[in-house]
């Protein structure tokens, strides 16, 4: 049997085991190709409005970024991988395990068979942290979530979906955290559709918390308060300011979501200088990096790129974002970068998550940065300004 029967048989069973609802997860190792920091995929079979997909886990040194594949997007791409640029592979199923091994030309199947193992939930939208499936709570209703009638308002589908998957996102990480009361503090918080989310799951599960929502505008942090004492969200608070002016001192968790342009390195530069254990941020708008690259003075190779306009901003958008998560590692935090909601409900979905500790070497970082900005064409990060020297 030649090389590519073999991993003929290996896709077989991988879409056998993923049309029966079998299919555990899927891991890639002994990665070769042309992604330095590609240390492996995993993969699994998840559930979503569009029908059945693999998602894709692409596990990087400091970040993993996860894209879903309907069927023949996903084979095709295992195929490709399996024959170039991957070792290894195991398929994890109900009833079996299926080893993949490629050496040069020659590929080794090896299948153990397993018993007693329960069928995977292929839920994307998994139940657990899901804060809001009861629309009975009060600040729901108040902040406009839900109508009269209990039921989630058609405008408010995407809002709802969205904030469920944050605390589903946030709840496991700031439950980590090692303060036995912690300090949250969210930064632009607007309504605090968050804080009230998140403040209600903890809650609800016993973890006591302290959340503080900065926002400048006197109206909404007003009527935070309000909802909150009616709540019985004790702590839970609406401080007026702006990102820069709040003392965060202490601050266990800063997070952001959606503050505009520099607002987002503001945040991030209060969360740095607090010693914060988690900073999380959900960047929006790119415009301070993109002025500099659109003034020119990128490398010439990248013209093909940069002359296009919306190239360049999708360009700018990963450029900031990704120097934003080279300058945490330079001070010390891990980084992750990944989608957290699909774009279907809205284009700025990127979450960069950062954890203290478990960084490489600061020189390694403050190095990469300077060839990233070399390369295009950037004078100075608005966040390095504000970390200084």
């Amino acid at each position: 049997m030649t090389s590519a029967e073999r991993i003929e048989d290996f896709l077989a069973a991988v879409k056998t085991a993923f049309a029966e609802g079998a299919l555990i997860r899927l891991k890639l190792g002994g990665y070769h190709g042309a992604e330095a920091e590609l240390r492996g995929v995993e993969i699994k079979k998840i559930t979503v409005k569009g029908g059945d997909k693999f998602s894709f886990t692409y596990r990087y040194k400091t970040r993993d970024i996860i894209k879903n594949f309907i069927q023949p997007e996903a084979i095709g791409l295992l195929r490709k991988g399996l024959a170039e640029e991957f070792r290894s592979a195991r398929l994890e199923a109900i009833g079996f395990d299926l080893t993949f091994e490629r050496n040069g030309e020659k590929v080794r199947l090896k299948r153990v068979e397993a018993e007693g193992r329960q069928a995977p939930s292929g839920g994307h939208d998994r139940a657990k942290n899901r804060p809001l499936a009861g629309s009975d709570k009060p600040w729901l209703q108040a902040l406009g979530l839900v109508g009269k009638d209990g039921a989630v308002r058609n405008d408010a589908q995407d809002k709802f979906r969205q904030i469920n998957r944050m605390v589903e996102i946030f709840a496991p990480l700031i439950q980590a955290l090692h303060a036995q009361n912690p300090l949250i503090v969210d930064m632009g918080a607007g309504k605090g559709y968050l804080d009230f989310a998140l403040y209600d799951y903890l809650a609800g599960v016993g973890r006591q918390a302290e959340i503080v929502g900065v926002e400048m505008r006197r109206g909404l942090v007003e009527e935070g308060n309000r909802i909150a004492a009616a709540s019985g969200f004790s702590g839970l608070r609406f401080a007026e300011g702006t990102i820069l002016d709040f003392d965060a001192s202490g601050a266990d968790a800063v997070i952001a979501l959606h503050a505009c342009d520099t607002a987002t390195d503001d945040a991030i530069f209060q969360g740095i200088k607090a010693g914060a254990q988690l900073i999380a941020v959900a960047p929006c708008c790119h415009k301070q990096v993109r002025r500099q690259m659109q003034a020119g003075s990128a490398d010439g190779r990248l013209d093909f790129l940069l002359r296009h306009g919306t190239f360049l901003e999708k360009q700018a958008e990963m450029v900031t974002d990704g120097l934003r998560a080279l300058l945490l590692e330079a001070n010390g935090y891990r980084t992750k970068v990944f989608e957290f909601v699909s774009d279907a409900h809205t284009p700025k979905n990127n979450l960069i998550v950062a954890q203290k500790g478990g960084a490489g070497p600061r020189e390694a970082a403050l190095a990469r940065i300077e060839e990233v900005k070399a390369l295009f064409g950037i004078e100075r990060h608005y966040l390095e300004g504000l970390l200084g020297p």
